[in-house]
């Protein structure tokens, strides 16, 4: 077996999470409660946002965001119009927008900063485009001011995937800032770690409301009393109780999710600080590297990850590279699901891939990534100085 010197992911917890995990355990009530409903508050105020809906994974928060347009009483959904999504993402980007019944158009991404190529971008839109699902990738923020320009005229709604880019910013704003709504992972590999676990910021109430529906059976349990979904409830919580409007799911999270969540939230500034002053480092020793090319900012990025990608016509193979990571123990990945239009899953969905989507391609044959940390990771780095 290989020894790994240089993992991808490592934990983020200290004796803070233990002892939240112990009080939840004291409390003896395990099911979501005031842990996760403080944890949704902490996590909306360090966003400025007004609303945060947990739930049990990142690729749940990606779930509620589509279903819940669905169902707004203005400009709704409906099976068969188009979403534009970048080529390169996660599986669980384009699985709810297919099982909502979307048909889904795929758009080439910028070889440089890994997310949506503008003028792909700007081409694919058309009279039938309804929404715009931008995936900040790897901690990289979309040139946000350019995508609303896009569509400051068409009735056209952004949400983002944000699960790989929590903190990162552009001018102060963060991301998950930008769309009517965002998803987050709180999974191990991420920021931060709650086990499993998922979050959907908006500032929009009524989806907020919906989104509390949909998260838990299509019930009107979790609804206020005055809400914009059913408008008032009956106030008598038997009847209440069992009262399903939408067909919903249950991907709630636990409170022991929540508890360990309010530990992370107060570690976050000094795990992105962290992350960045290794991207510094990365950056200075990687910049112009003759064989290999990474990632380039927008705003700020919380670096998820370090992207190393094979530079055209330099003589030089992933092969090549994978066995130079394998020797020095460092543990890597594919660059996400690199191009999707490749992947088995599509001929399950509705997919048109918009145009050829070569810089897709070439990330998925060419390029990896290796992991970033909270801590100093600056000497650990040092090998990629003997490439």
């Amino acid at each position: 077996m290989q020894t790994v010197n240089y993992p991808l992911a490592t934990t983020t917890w200290d004796d803070g999470e233990y002892a939240a995990m112990q009080r939840v355990i004291d409390g003896g009530r395990f099911t979501m409660g005031h842990y996760v409903a403080e944890f949704e508050a902490a996590f909306a105020q360090f966003h400025d946002r007004q609303f945060a809906v947990m739930v049990n994974s990142g690729s749940s928060a990606n779930l509620l965001m589509v279903a819940a347009l669905f169902y707004i009483k203005t400009n709704a959904l409906q099976a068969g119009d188009e979403v534009i999504v970048p080529a390169v993402s996660w599986s669980t980007t384009y699985a709810p927008l297919s099982q909502y019944g979307l048909k889904v158009r795929l758009v080439d991404i910028d070889l440089d900063t890994m997310n949506f190529d503008l003028e792909q971008l700007a081409a694919a839109i058309s009279p039938k485009t309804k929404l715009i699902f931008a995936v900040n990738l790897l901690g990289n923020p979309n040139d946000f001011a350019a995508i609303q320009k896009l569509i400051a005229d068409k009735n056209i709604m952004l949400i983002e995937d944000n699960c790989e880019s929590l903190g990162a910013d552009i001018d102060g704003v963060k991301t998950g800032c930008f769309g009517a709504m965002a998803s987050f992972s709180t999974f191990f590999s991420h920021h931060i770690s709650t086990m499993e676990g998922g979050v959907i910021l908006t500032d929009d109430e009524e989806l907020y409301h919906i989104l509390l529906c949909l998260r838990a059976h299509g019930w009107t349990r979790q609804l206020p009393e005055k809400n914009l979904l059913t408008g008032t409830k009956s106030g008598d919580p038997f009847e209440e109780s069992f009262r399903f409007v939408l067909p919903g799911y249950n991907v709630r999270p636990l409170e022991l999710s929540g508890a360990i969540g309010l530990e992370q939230l107060k570690k976050l500034p000094d795990i992105i600080n962290g992350r960045q002053k290794n991207a510094c480092f990365f950056k200075d020793t990687m910049d112009n590297h003759p064989l290999l090319s990474i990632q380039k900012e927008i705003g700020n990025s919380s670096w998820f990850g370090f992207s190393l990608v094979i530079r055209p016509d330099c003589g030089f193979t992933r092969n090549e590279l994978r066995l130079f990571l394998d020797k020095n123990g460092v543990e890597y990945r594919p660059i996400v699901a690199g191009n999707f239009a490749k992947q088995a899953m599509i001929k399950h969905m509705d997919v048109e891939p918009v145009g050829t989507l070569p810089n897709a391609s070439y990330v998925q044959t060419k390029g990896l990534f290796i992991g970033n940390h909270h801590y100093d990771i600056t000497g650990a780095l040092a090998f990629l100085k003997q490439l």
